[in-house]
């Protein structure tokens, strides 16, 4: 890729990150009183950051099937009323397991 090139990708980039943050603040000036916008905007970080993580607790396992019962024994831990800290040890913990017996 040439200098030119990465320099536009780099300003598209930019503006568009740019664009989502100053635009709601441009446009809405008081508090969202709309309960269905308040509870979707409420869930976005959320959703934003399960899509990020659960296709790499499944993929960067040397078998998926280890990310996949790591994942599960995650859900059963934090419903279960562990922490963030102590569900990431267990899942590290299996992930790691896993890969060993079956390897």
């Amino acid at each position: 890729m040439e200098t030119r090139e990465m320099i536009i990708c780099i300003m598209l980039a930019i503006i568009t990150t740019n664009l989502i943050r100053i635009l709601p603040m441009a446009f809405i000036k008081g508090r969202i009183r709309n309960v269905y916008l308040r509870s979707f905007l409420y869930y976005v970080p959320y959703v934003t950051l399960a899509v990020m993580t659960f296709p790499a607790i499944v993929e960067t396992t040397l078998s998926p099937v280890s990310g996949i019962v790591a994942l599960i024994v995650g859900i059963i831990a934090a419903w279960r009323g562990a922490g963030l800290f102590p569900v990431a040890i267990i899942c590290c913990a299996i992930a790691y397991l896993m890969d060993l017996v079956m390897v």
